[in-house]
């Protein structure tokens, strides 16, 4: 902002300089209010799921993949189900209804590790990296964003970015498998 206000003076354009910063911002606060109210939308139908149980009911369909990729965890362990719940509200767009779900996780795989140790475990690892890679059913914030800049038809985005997200999170796992094969301690 500084370089901008001193070069418009330097050429002479600071009214102009200053019209286009007052435009700019007056922009960025439509878009953030029409964004506010998007977000809240999606979050309110979100949280809609979450509290009918469809959310929980989405876990329980995909606990027997969770198993798949972590094998080293015990079936009846509680760290499945907070897997699974992370997983699931990842996926709907709930990113705060997953935290929880995911720092619960993380604390189950170290008490499944033994809990003593402050280096993390082959599941642990693998979970992080689920995480990290972002496996996206509804990207709300992307649709939100683009709604609310005007975009004609916003929904196209979902099929690539499932398509992306998708690649993204098995790569992710595939990729943590083969690091634990050559790196895990015997």
């Amino acid at each position: 902002i500084f370089l901008s206000v001193l070069i418009g003076v330097i050429n002479g354009k600071l009214e102009d300089v200053v019209s286009a910063m007052l435009q700019a911002s007056g922009r960025a606060v439509e878009v953030a209010f029409g964004l506010v109210g998007i977000m809240a939308f999606w979050l309110g139908i979100m949280k809609v799921a979450q509290k009918s149980g469809l959310v929980e009911a989405f876990s329980k369909l995909i606990s027997p993949l969770v198993r798949l990729v972590f094998p080293e965890i015990p079936r009846e362990s509680p760290a499945v189900s907070n897997i699974s719940l992370n997983f699931t509200a990842n996926a709907l767009g709930l990113a705060n209804a997953a935290t929880p779900f995911g720092i619960k996780a993380m604390e189950n795989l170290k008490e499944e590790g033994g809990g003593k140790s402050d280096v993390a475990t082959n599941p642990m690892c693998t979970f992080l990296a689920m995480n990290t890679a972002g496996f996206q059913l509804v990207p709300t914030t992307v649709l939100a964003i683009l709604v609310a800049s005007g975009a004609k038809n916003p929904t196209e985005i979902i099929f690539p970015t499932l398509i992306v997200t998708s690649g993204a999170f098995v790569s992710a796992i595939f990729i943590s498998k083969i690091l634990q094969k050559f790196w895990s301690e015997k």
